[in-house]
């Protein structure tokens, strides 16, 4: 059985191209680094301890409170672990906002008052602006197969020469002259 994605890698390295001859290339020389090695760095919670299932290039993580950059379809912050949503402080929130339990009942302060609203800061979109002092803008992403599904890989954008871990800024999949600040992700529900 193949893990991972490893069959559509497979598939995509097969072409007659420049990226097909990359994929298969670098294919060997997983299958030379050893098999037991080679296998356990594709189980996602090793590949997410390097950087994340997916994405093990050079571009940093978009900063999160919980330190993976797991978004939701808005850009809003996710708890890595199970999707959840969380507010600035790495809390787990309801709809509403207010800090909740793992039973989902809300938190109580000393009083018996429910602990104050803390904010929920979309990453890429309000996050970096506010805490780096340039706009920024999700422009695209590429997927990958990880866990079982298929996750989206964002970049998030900017008129910038400086990726967050300072090397110089690559294009990515940005557009109209904006370069990759850093990276997130969207966990989908679709199987792989």
């Amino acid at each position: 059985m193949l893990r991972d994605g490893e069959g559509l890698a497979r598939r995509l390295a097969s072409g007659h191209t420049r990226k097909g001859f990359l994929g298969r290339l670098g294919a060997t020389m997983v299958g030379l680094a050893g098999g037991g090695v080679a296998a356990s760095t594709l189980e996602p919670e090793v590949a997410e301890a390097y950087h994340f299932c997916g994405h093990i290039y050079t571009t940093g993580s978009c900063p999160s409170p919980l330190g993976l950059p797991r978004i939701d379809r808005d850009g809003f912050p996710l708890r890595p672990k199970d999707g959840r949503r969380i507010d600035n402080l790495g809390r787990r929130v309801d709809a509403e906002g207010w800090a909740v339990d793992e039973s989902g009942h809300r938190l109580l302060g000393p009083t018996g008052e429910p602990v104050p609203k803390a904010p929920r800061t979309r990453i890429c979109q309000d996050w970096i602006p506010e805490s780096y002092g340039f706009k920024t803008r999700i422009d695209g992403g590429w997927y990958r197969c990880c866990g079982g599904t298929i996750r989206k890989l964002v970049d998030c954008c900017a008129r910038h020469d400086k990726r967050i871990n300072g090397d110089a800024a690559l294009t990515g999949y940005c557009y109209s002259g904006r370069k990759v600040f850093c990276v997130m992700y969207y966990q989908t529900t679709v199987k792989c």
